[in-house]
């Protein structure tokens, strides 16, 4: 068990500078006065802290709005901290319930194992994997059995499990609840307890389990940890969540040239947002940046510094600047530097039917919809001929701002 909290005393310079990592942009810190006494008696045995973020691998890839933890994480983990990067391979078997509204379909072991190897290696992009320790909550879930999870079960009501939103609403609207899903914030509460963490980091919508975690170590003696939930990050648009079933969402593990792109196409408003909870830069930086656009700065070129950073952290610094070069060709009409290169025979052949066969078009229907719209360049020049048909030669052909393909026809 940890030694006791020192009891209250005039901040230090580098508690109050980790105080103020902890609180950026963050929604909730729970509670706050136990995290500063906590960090003080780090500071004093210059013992780290533990502290644990839990991701369960339901996907294969993370996208932007998942970095806004790890991004939080990473701030922790410079301050000298021990950070443990979870993944809920146990977990995911469950499904977690929060915020919805029926009950998650089930995951098999194997799509659980193949997100799980992709889930680590993409957090590295963010995390330092030599100061990081990875963890599968199958380590200790799994030998409960039986009889453990029974004792475990024992040590929370339904009263208080029927508390939470999203169970109590499913429970007046007589959507089923399966009883399999009490179990889930048993499950990841359990996971501080083996853990032994000072500190649990999850999004706003994560808040009853992260409570569950402090009342179960408290139930097994142990001092409670500490939770911070950090906002849902907004997508492209602006209005929804970032989620991949919303489309609004930047993969991390997308190409320099889409990321940056898809960076700047957020609206003004919503990047001071992404400045506070994507970037590196201190928050005296932003402010200060933020002062330069309200006094006659374009506020295009804040987004340009912002979707270079976030584009080198996930590729790299000369990644980033051949990315802003491109969206410059792109918006004065040129053409990329690199294109694919798509050889066809059967000239002469209608535009469409080419528009399909390299690849620029899922079908003939929807490239001509595409040609109907102005979407459709050749060699720079927009065609309105759905009917246009091209004899054989070179030619650079565009769909969209982002589709490029130098069509070789013979």
């Amino acid at each position: 068990m940890n030694q006791p909290l020192p009891s209250a005393a005039p901040l230090s310079d580098a508690v109050q500078a980790a105080l103020a990592v902890t609180l950026r942009g963050c929604e909730e810190l729970i509670p706050q006065a136990d995290w500063i006494r906590k960090l003080q008696r780090s500071e004093q045995s210059a013992q780290p802290l533990r502290i644990k973020l839990g991701l369960d691998p339901t996907a294969p890839d993370i996208h932007l709005g998942h970095t806004v933890v790890l991004n939080k994480l990473r701030q922790l983990q410079d301050l000298g901290h021990q950070v443990i990067f979870l993944i809920g391979d146990f977990t995911s078997l469950i499904g977690d319930p929060s915020g919805r509204n029926t009950t998650r379909p089930p995951l098999t072991p194997e799509q659980i194992k193949a997100n799980a190897d992709t889930y680590y290696k993409q957090a590295s992009m963010v995390l330092d994997p030599a100061r990081t320790e990875v963890r599968y909550n199958s380590e200790w879930s799994l030998p409960l059995g039986a009889m453990g999870m029974i004792e475990l079960a024992a040590k929370y009501t339904v009263a208080r499990m029927m508390e939470r939103n999203d169970f109590n609403d499913r429970f007046k609207a007589g959507t089923p609840i399966s009883v399999h899903e009490f179990l889930y914030p048993l499950m990841q509460g359990y996971d501080s307890v083996a853990l032994k963490s000072d500190l649990e980091l999850g999004g706003t919508d994560q808040k009853f389990n992260l409570l569950m975690g402090r009342h179960l170590q408290q139930e097994y003696g142990q001092e409670p940890q500490c939770i911070l939930t950090m906002p849902l990050l907004e997508g492209l648009d602006g209005v929804d969540k970032m989620s991949k079933s919303k489309n609004n969402y930047i993969g991390i593990s997308e190409d320099a040239n889409t990321m940056f792109a898809k960076v700047l196409s957020i609206s003004d408003e919503l990047m001071w947002r992404w400045y506070t909870l994507l970037s590196f830069q201190s928050m005296p930086a932003i402010a200060a940046l933020k002062q330069e656009v309200a006094a006659g700065r374009n506020p295009k070129d804040a987004k340009v510094a912002l979707a270079k950073e976030i584009t080198a952290r996930f590729h790299s610094q000369a990644a980033a600047e051949a990315a802003e070069q491109d969206f410059v060709n792109r918006s004065k009409g040129g053409v990329p530097d690199e294109i694919p290169e798509v050889s066809l025979s059967g000239a002469p052949m209608g535009l469409t039917a080419l528009l399909k066969s390299a690849g620029l078009a899922p079908s003939t229907s929807e490239a001509g919809r595409l040609i109907d719209g102005g979407g459709v360049r050749v060699d720079s020049s927009v065609v309105s001929d759905k009917g246009l048909k091209l004899d054989a030669g070179t030619y650079v052909v565009q769909v969209g701002k982002r589709k490029f393909a130098r069509v070789t026809l013979g």
